[in-house]
């Protein structure tokens, strides 16, 4: 096992033997270690002492950290011996009663994103900190108790040098000092009693945005901050606004008011997720902070993600998950929070149907997701940490989310909310698990929700559904809904569901009946559409109520390839797109025809969430589900949909640019190459198309993969582009080129460089495998079953590297353009032989599985 592993049973007896009150943390950031002497890595460590005060039944026990050194320990005032810190423990041994230990260790700064991450900005050369600390990384940082269950309060210490921003959970204080050594000194109170997860450092020379929110506490300081270089593209006053606004819709709705004390929003640089909900001091990855010109879908995107973070505030921060099990406690429902309080901004404030982009692109990761060997039920069965780290996944967040939704519409939106108040009420600042919720609702809405709980969130995988229909001289004479359950998860469930039945009015499709209905077992009769005139489109999951994979009949199928635009009704249109990429997905429908109609259809498509998966989704569709011979037609077909669809776009318009960075992204000839190459010198350029910084990156990257720039004009890009997004765009354009050489130093970096940063190690890893250079990549289907081999070992550079990186290699360095049936079969002949750890044999027989649906792809479009 991992050494620094720890088991849900360990976790458990630790929090039966003791329990904690506080924590003094004190961090020295100016590079000096006790008594003020400069350590030997002042821009790789730092010195931490932690003060904990806790209460323990007298049984055996440890303390969590990850750190260089122990440089001195005490228990009660007695001393420990440094020496008995082994691996990510210092053992103890408490007697019965209250006890108080002091820690002060060298602790490493990251460049993995993982515990505190130190990064120097290139364009400017100012220094930025911040932590994350998500499952178990608090440990990296400071000495702790690291679970869930063990709350106590934070109280942080902080030695900064002169001029630097230093934020944390509880509201700043004013710094004094200077001391001898000229730090200042930020003493921040203590928190409330929170899990060591959400504790949270942010310091450096931070652009500050001071701002206010009203709660219904009164009114709280919000300050955004950034990086200095990335104040220009801070939007403060929108991202204020939809913040207030969710504050608004929350402590109506979840009936408490905002549980801490200030809310802070920090923009961080290098971060490997979307954004961590640290208990009033939310990091968010910098990225949200658009560079370039973005589609409406981007801002949504990054409203929900802001509006997640904040639900998290009340699920999560207030009441925690006694331990990972419960992990989609936290993130499906933040998940699903997040989409209702939009739904609530819109219908107060105006806007779009939230949930219409949750069935494009969120509901499609939760089937996606459901369908990998990997799937697992919602409530899952996290037997450590490196279980939970492998399901931060579309399970745990839209699949929890989804059926949350429908838990929702089962026992009415006002008991279901008021079940949340009671939950919450009851396990404020404590921790709680499923039952307890389940509980809540049970006494709210009245109803028993133990076989709910059992079809949906115990079990996994997802259901088919198809229409099973007669028709004679255009009347239905039956029709059942069918239903199945794939291979080893072969629950049939109860659905609850609208049929949808469409005919052209104006030209338009338009829905003149949607009846609901249960379904129940294989086979469900629905007599209220016997006798009817056969739509032209039927829709099971009309309204998109129900959580299940869908099949059009043959006819339903012709109106929908051919009339996906017609279609009036957004949601209806969503479900539709995803209905027919599932059927793509596995193999009941060939590429060409999707892409046929993702170029009759995008250009005409109103949700912008829509639009930019389904040409992304063609891309998908014209490379991995196109069999080798096939691929210069499809690609050709998709190159020109796109372009005849990009000329008749808005001019400055959303369509346009989700279409034109399709385009660059698409062509892989010659003749577009030179092209894209042109609209970088603003030849032939679509008026009103703005080739913003970004935009060039994605540009030059397309014609890296064709081989038509060298290295010098990235380098050249680079020198115009001095900042973080600037070299990491240059490693993921160098890792894309078609050179030999180029190759072989992306490789290396991505799989023997330690130091790579963790942003820029994910941009290598990204653009590595590129489809059209099958001889250059040759080489590097052994090698990554060689350094697979590696991760699993946790040998060389290995042994210290976090799960983020070594992820992105297993998951993006993949072979996927060699993955032939024949490479199949050596990864099962390397898998037996080998035995790789479970984190590694989890990811490969994802890629595996994509590969297989891949190649059944490849082969129904060769033989349509």
């Amino acid at each position: 096992m991992n050494p620094a592993n720890i088991t849900r049973d360990e976790a458990a007896a630790r929090s039966a033997a003791l329990s904690t009150t506080s924590y003094e943390v004190t961090v020295d950031l100016t590079g000096h270690g006790v008594g003020a002497v400069e350590l030997p890595e002042p821009e790789e460590t730092f010195l931490s002492t932690s003060t904990v005060r806790f209460t323990s039944t007298g049984t055996s026990t440890w303390i969590d950290l990850i750190a260089d050194e122990v440089v001195s320990a005490a228990l009660d005032g007695e001393a420990l011996d440094p020496a008995d810190f082994a691996g990510s423990r210092l053992p103890l041994e408490p007697g019965a009663g209250e006890h108080e230990l002091t820690v002060t260790a060298i602790c490493r700064y990251s460049r993995t994103g993982e515990g505190l991450h130190r990064f120097v900005d290139p364009a400017d050369g100012r220094v930025y900190l911040y932590t994350q600390f998500e499952t178990a990384d608090a440990r990296r940082m400071y000495a702790c108790f690291e679970q869930p269950d063990l709350k106590a309060t934070f109280r942080l210490v902080v030695r900064a040098p002169a001029g630097w921003t230093v934020r944390s959970n509880s509201p700043a204080p004013e710094p004094f000092g200077p001391d001898p050594i000229g730090a200042m000194i930020w003493d921040f109170p203590p928190t409330p009693r929170i899990s060591t997860y959400i504790t949270a450092l942010i310091a450096g020379e931070y652009h500050v945005d001071h701002g206010t929110i009203e709660s219904a506490k009164g009114t709280l300081d919000a300050d955004i901050v950034c990086r200095a270089s990335m104040a220009p593209h801070l939007d403060a006053e929108r991202i204020r606004e939809t913040v207030q606004r969710g504050f608004e819709v929350y402590e109506q709705d979840f009936g408490r008011p905002y549980a801490f004390d200030k809310y802070d929003q920090l923009f961080v640089p290098e971060y490997n997720a979307g954004a961590m909900e640290n208990a009033g001091a939310v990091t968010i990855r910098d990225e949200y902070l658009f560079r370039s010109k973005v589609t409406s879908a981007s801002y949504e995107t990054r409203d929900n993600t802001l509006l997640h973070e904040l639900a998290h505030m009340w699920f999560g921060d207030l009441v925690t998950m006694r331990w990972w099990d419960d992990l989609w406690l936290n993130e499906g429902f933040a998940e699903w929070s997040a989409y209702h309080c939009q739904e609530r901004i819109a219908q107060r404030h105006g806007g779009t149907d939230p949930w219409v982009s949750f069935a494009n692109a969120r509901k499609a990761w939760a089937y996606t997701a459901d369908q990998l060997p990997t799937t697992h039920p919602i409530a899952a069965d996290m037997v450590d940490l490196e279980a939970v780290e492998q399901n931060f996944d579309g399970i745990t967040y839209a699949k929890g989310a989804s059926v949350l939704k429908q838990l929702v519409a089962y026992v009415g939106e006002d008991a279901f909310l008021a079940g949340v108040r009671q939950y919450l009420a009851d396990h404020a600042f404590d921790n709680a698990s499923l039952s307890d919720l389940l509980e809540a609702l049970e006494r709210a809405g009245g109803k028993d929700l133990s076989s709910f709980s059992e079809q949906w969130l115990s079990t996994s995988g997802v259901n088919t559904l198809s229409s099973g229909i007669t028709v004679d001289d255009g009347t239905i004479t039956s029709f059942a809904v069918e239903q199945s359950a794939p291979d080893g998860h072969g629950t049939l469930r109860t659905h609850h569901l609208a049929i949808g039945c469409y005919e052209f009015s104006d030209g338009a499709l338009v829905a003149v009946d949607s009846p609901e209905t249960d379904v129940h077992g294989p086979s469900t009769p629905i007599a209220a559409l016997v006798g009817r005139r056969r739509p032209a489109l039927v829709l099971l999951n009309d309204r998109d109520l129900d959580y299940a994979k869908v099949r059009l009949d043959d006819e339903s199928l012709a109106t929908a390839l051919g009339g996906v635009a017609r279609i009036a009704d957004p949601l209806a249109r969503a479900l539709v797109w995803n209905t027919v990429w599932d059927m793509t997905r596995d193999a009941q429908l060939a590429a060409a025809e999707f892409i046929a109609m993702v170029v009759d259809g995008a250009g005409a498509e109103s949700d912008m969430t829509a639009v930019t998966t389904a040409l992304s989704r063609a891309g998908i569709a014209a490379t991995a589900y196109t069999a080798p011979a096939q691929r210069e037609v499809n690609g050709e077909a998709l190159v020109a949909g796109i372009a005849a669809r990009l000329k008749e776009a808005s001019p400055g318009g959303e369509h346009q640019l989700a279409l034109a960075d399709a385009l660059v992204s698409a062509v892989s000839t010659p003749q577009g190459a030179d092209l894209i190459a042109g609209w970088l010198a603003n030849e032939e350029l679509p008026l009103g198309l703005a080739v913003d910084q970004d935009r060039r990156w994605a540009i030059l990257t397309s014609l890296a993969r064709m081989g038509a720039v060298d290295d010098a004009r990235i380098e050249a890009e680079t020198a115009a582009d001095r900042t973080i997004s600037g070299a990491e765009r240059a490693a993921g354009a160098r890792a894309a080129m078609a050179d030999a050489g180029a190759k072989a130093r992306a490789w290396e970096l991505a799989t023997a460089v330690e130091d790579v940063p963790n942003a820029t190690h994910l941009h290598i890893c990204r653009q590595f495998m590129q489809y059209g250079q099958d001889e250059l990549l040759a080489p590097y289907a052994e090698k990554y079953l060689e350094v697979a081999e590696l991760i699993g070992a946790r040998s060389g550079i290995w042994a210290g590297r976090g799960h983020a990186v070594s992820n992105a290699v297993l998951t993006w360095l993949w072979p996927a353009p060699l993955a032939t049936r024949e490479f199949i079969a050596r990864v099962d002949e390397w898998t037996d032989a080998t035995r790789p750890s479970e984190s590694v044999r989890r990811t490969i027989s994802e890629r595996r599985d994509a590969a297989l649906r891949a190649l059944a792809a490849q082969e129904f479009g060769a033989r349509s």
